[in-house]
C-alpha cells in the first residue's frame, strides 16, 4: 500500500516552519530585497529552531528528520524567499549532508557537529568562472606538498562566499585525469591566501549573499582531504543529488506562493463588474499552477522516499528538480499576468518570484542538462551504478526541534 500522506510530525514541521516565517521574514523581505540585504541574525534564528541541521543524524548535532519534513523546511522558507531556502541547500544539503555521507567521524566531529548545531555556517565551491556544467574539469589544483596540499584557483557563483564560516572545495590534483584528478577539500575562513568576495547586480535572490572564492597557495592538512584523491567528482555528485532536491522541493514552495498571491488578486480586482477570478482564462493560469505544483511535490517526495531509505536517486532527484523549477518559472509569469500591471511593480510580491525562479532553472543543473539526463536514462545511455547512500536512522524522527515541539504543544 502507497501512502501519500504526510505524517503527523510532517505536518508540524511545515507549521512551524510556515509560523516562523510569517514572524520573522515575511514583514521585512520587501524591504530587504529592495536595499539588497543579507540579515545573518535570521540564520541565528534558524539555527535556533533547529532548521540548520534538521535532517542530519542527532549523533552528530542534527534533528534526524526525514526527508519529506526536509522539502517541507525548503518548500516554507521559499515561499517567504529564495535567500532562505539557500541556506538549506548550500548549508545543509551540498556541505553538512555531503560531510555525513563522507567524512570520517574525526572530520565530522571537527565540521558537521557545530554545523548542524547552527554554530558555524557552511557553503560548497564547484563552480568556476570556466566551469558550470562541466564539472569534472575544473582549473583549481590542488598540490601535495608532505603533510598538506596547496590549493590554487578561483570559485563563483558562491551562495554564502562572504560570511561562510566552512568550505567544501574541489580541486584536481592531476588536470590530465579529467574528473578522476578531481578531489574535496574543507577549507576554513582564516587559511592564508583563502579571501572571499561578493557579487553584485544579481537579477535575483538580493537578500542573499552570493560571492567568489580565491585560493592563492593556501596550505590545508591532509586531514582536510574529504574522500580519497580523486574521489572529489563522485562527492560532488552525490553532494548535488542532496542540492537539487532542496532545490525543487523549494520551486514547488515558489510555485505556491504565486498562486497564493494570485487566488489573492483574482478575488480583489474586480473587471466588467465582476471578480476577475471568474474570467476563464485567468482560471486557466490558476488551474496551470494547481496541476504543476501538486506534481512537483509528489516527484519531490518520490525521490524524498528513496533518500530515506539510502536508495540511489539521482534520476528521480533530477527529474523533480526540472519539473518543479520551469514550472515555479511559468507560475511566476501567470502570476505576473493575473496581476496585470501591478504584476510590474514591487508593491506585490510577483515580480519578486519571477526575479528569483529564474536563477533555479540555471543551479544545480540547467533544464537543459536535466533534459538530457531524462533522455540518456530513458534511452539506456545512462545508469545508476550502486554509490554510498546514507539511510535515515532506524527510529526515524529522532528529535523535535524547539519550534515544531512548541507547535505540537499548541496542537
Amino acid at each position: 500500500m502507497i501512502d501519500l500522506r504526510p505524517s503527523d510530525e510532517n505536518r508540524l514541521v511545515q507549521q512551524s516552519v510556515r509560523e516562523f516565517c510569517e514572524t520573522e521574514i515575511n514583514p521585512h523581505i520587501r524591504d530587504w530585497d529592495a536595499k539588497g540585504e543579507v540579515h545573518r541574525e535570521v540564520f541565528v534564528r534558524m539555527a535556533e529552531q533547529g532548521l540548520l541541521g534538521a535532517p542530519v543524524h542527532s549523533q552528530w548535532g542534527g534533528g534526524g528528520m526525514d526527508y519529506i519534513s526536509f522539502a517541507a523546511i525548503c518548500e516554507e522558507l521559499e515561499k517567504a524567499d529564495t535567500a532562505f531556502r539557500v541556506v538549506q541547500s548550500v548549508h545543509v544539503g551540498l556541505n553538512s549532508l555531503t560531510l555525513q555521507q563522507w567524512a570520517t567521524e574525526e572530520q565530522k566531529q571537527r565540521w558537521l557537529v557545530p554545523q548542524a548545531r547552527g554554530e558555524k555556517l557552511a557553503t560548497f565551491g564547484l563552480t568556476e568562472p570556466g566551469v558550470g556544467t562541466d564539472a569534472g574539469n575544473l582549473a583549481s589544483t590542488a598540490r601535495r606538498d608532505g603533510d598538506s596540499y596547496v590549493l590554487n584557483g578561483n570559485k563563483i557563483w558562491i551562495s554564502l562566499a562572504d560570511i561562510a564560516d566552512h568550505f567544501l572545495v574541489f580541486a584536481s590534483v592531476d588536470r590530465s585525469k579529467g574528473h578522476r584528478g578531481v578531489t574535496a577539500f574543507v577549507l576554513e575562513r582564516g587559511m592564508p591566501g583563502l579571501t572571499t568576495g561578493t557579487l553584485h547586480g544579481k537579477l535575483g535572490i538580493h537578500a542573499g549573499n552570493t560571492g567568489l572564492i580565491n585560493m592563492d597557495e593556501v596550505r590545508v592538512p591532509v586531514e582536510h582531504r574529504i574522500g580519497e584523491e580523486g574521489e572529489g567528482f563522485i562527492i560532488a555528485m552525490s553532494a548535488i543529488d542532496q542540492g537539487r532536491y532542496t532545490v525543487a522541493a523549494g520551486n514547488v514552495g515558489l510555485a505556491q506562493a504565486c498562486l497564493e498571491a494570485s487566488l489573492k488578486y483574482a478575488h480583489e480586482r474586480r473587471t466588467f463588474g465582476d471578480e476577475i477570478g471568474r474570467h476563464q482564462l485567468v482560471k486557466q493560469m490558476l488551474a496551470k499552477m494547481v496541476h504543476g505544483i501538486e506534481a512537483g511535490r509528489l516527484l519531490v517526495w518520490r525521490a524524498g522516499f528513496l533518500k530515506n531509505h539510502g536508495v540511489r536517486n539521482t534520476r528521480e532527484t533530477s527529474a523533480a528538480k526540472w519539473f518543479a523549477t520551469d514550472h515555479a518559472v511559468a507560475s511566476a509569469l501567470d502570476a505576473i499576468q493575473v496581476h496585470g500591471a501591478n504584476g510590474y511593480s514591487n508593491e506585490f510580491p510577483v515580480e519578486r518570484y519571477l526575479r528569483n525562479a529564474k536563477a533555479a532553472v540555471i543551479y544545480e543543473g540547467t533544464s537543459q542538462l536535466h533534459t538530457l539526463i531524462q533522455a540518456d536514462y530513458a534511452l539506456g545511455y545512462r545508469e545508476d551504478r550502486p554509490i554510498r547512500c546514507e539511510p535515515l536512522p532506524a527510529e526515524g524522527f529522532e528529535r523535535l526541534p524547539a519550534s515544531v515541539a512548541a507547535s505540537a504543544a499548541r496542537a
